[in-house]
């Protein structure tokens, strides 16, 4: 069964914060008998879109029979969301079944938890710094993945990709870069060429690497040859050329229960997962299982198809609307906007929505709220939230920014418990109908969807 509890030895490391390196890692790794050396990987980086094409990918390798292990952060309600195997078709079957299948069990999450703390132990008594929590946690995920013996791990990178954590790999299966943007512009450069090329940190001379298309990205026109170029050079430097795939969405059409239709390398394919975007991320997944796994293309049909990614454009209810959305900088916000207008065959494209919003302090946050604004959000109410976690804004501080934004036309409630807000929310939207949208933070989907799918579940 998953669990709830993170080890105490884990949780404790939490104070060591983010200390991008890999000499930490590397010997962490060496003390515990390099487990990554036995693992076939399929590395993702990028800013956005890295959680759905690790899940088109693994739904799609476990939909062609594969023992499929798969790593992502953050978690959103479980902590053991952040590894986890489907083994197999059936595993697959299992996991539409029951959101929690396949997570690491708690027995072996504190075994191995307690092997790598003494693992932790030796390397600080011979001089080391102390691992972070993502080392540690990234330590535990190679071990159980290679005790289980899987055919293949589908890896994302926790923060950038040349100093992360996971990429300790010399040779992975393929590497693939996501849709690139200006965030944690703090530790990965103030610039979107030095973003792009910690990115592409995780090219490997001789491994294929496959990126989304600058010209698909959402970024400024003048952006978007600056991160070709500097993921170009990058490439060049390990002998590698870039596989570019595009896919811009123009062609995808939304059905009214809440699924989109699109069309890819000359085939029509059908998803769960919402918005434009999207279609970028299917097809650079779609296209790495054709070239790199070579799998056919009914395989690759059916596990598109069956995909799922909670919190990002997540529909839990139809009638009334509540849709939930982790959507955490500018272009996440624009891509929201844009879902909104065509999910559901347009069904809420004036945007009106009652809307419950929570975000950490270190994001744009006015940019966010002025992208959604100049996009047409037009909110009926807001419900302002501070979100369990130590980087969570000040609601009343939040509050502030939306009115200026919306020209004082809009006097947010602010709520110093989020689970508070989100269902007194739910609970007008009950009533009178009134769309509801959560949105602003992953942090804050994970705090509230337990809850708000419980509601939604009994309004059938």
């Amino acid at each position: 069964m998953p669990h709830n509890d993170v080890p105490e030895f884990l949780q404790d490391a939490m104070k060591f914060g983010i200390n991008l390196g890999l000499e930490r890692m590397n010997e962490l790794d060496r003390l515990l008998g390099d487990p990554q050396k036995d693992l076939k990987v399929v590395h993702v980086a990028g800013t956005n879109g890295k959680g759905s094409v690790v899940t088109f990918l693994s739904t799609c390798l476990a939909e062609s029979g594969l023992k499929v292990g798969v790593y992502t952060s953050p978690f959103l309600e479980r902590f053991s969301e952040r590894m986890r195997i489907i083994d197999g078709n059936e595993g697959l079957s299992r996991l539409l079944d029951d959101e929690a299948y396949g997570e690491i069990p708690d027995d072996d999450l504190k075994r191995l938890s307690l092997q790598v703390e003494q693992a932790c132990n030796a390397m600080v008594q011979n001089g080391f710094e102390h691992p972070t929590e993502f080392e540690l946690v990234t330590a535990v995920c190679y071990l159980w993945f290679k005790e289980n013996d899987v055919d293949i791990v589908v890896l994302e990178t926790g923060l950038g990709g040349r100093l992360d954590s996971t990429n300790v790999f010399e040779k992975p299966v393929v590497t693939v870069i996501t849709s690139i943007g200006l965030d944690h512009q703090d530790r990965l450069g103030d610039t979107i060429d030095k973003i792009a090329k910690e990115k592409a940190g995780i090219f490997k001379t001789g491994v294929p690497a496959y990126a989304s298309n600058p010209d698909d990205m959402l970024l400024p026109d003048e952006l978007k040859g600056i991160v070709r170029d500097a993921l170009d050079e990058s490439a060049k430097a390990l002998g590698l050329t870039v596989n570019y795939v595009g896919g811009n969405g123009d062609n995808a059409k939304f059905t009214d229960d809440g699924r989109m239709v699109f069309e890819a390398l000359g085939e029509r394919f059908v998803t769960g997962l919402l918005g434009r975007h999207q279609v970028l991320n299917a097809t650079l997944a779609i296209k790495v299982l054709s070239d790199v796994f070579e799998l056919p293309v009914e395989v690759i049909k059916s596990g598109i198809a069956k995909a799922r990614w909670k919190g990002r454009a997540e529909l839990l209810s139809l009638t009334p609307p509540v849709i939930l959305d982790g959507g955490h900088n500018v272009q996440c916000a624009q891509s929201l906007a844009d879902t909104l207008k065509s999910m559901c065959n347009g069904r809420f494209k004036d945007l009106r929505f009652r809307v419950v919003m929570g975000v950490m302090a270190d994001k744009n946050v006015e940019g966010m709220i002025q992208t959604l604004h100049d996009a047409g959000l037009n909110p009926v109410e807001v419900y302002t939230v501070r979100v369990d976690n130590p980087r969570s804004m000040d609601p009343e501080g939040l509050s502030n920014i939306i009115y200026f934004v919306y020209n004082n036309s809009i006097k947010p409630l602010a709520f110093e418990n989020a689970l508070e807000g989100a269902t007194e929310a739910c609970g007008k939207t009950a009533e009178d109908g009134i769309p509801l949208l959560v949105t602003g933070s992953l942090y804050l989907i994970g705090e509230v969807r337990g809850k708000l799918c419980t509601i939604t579940d009994n309004w059938l």
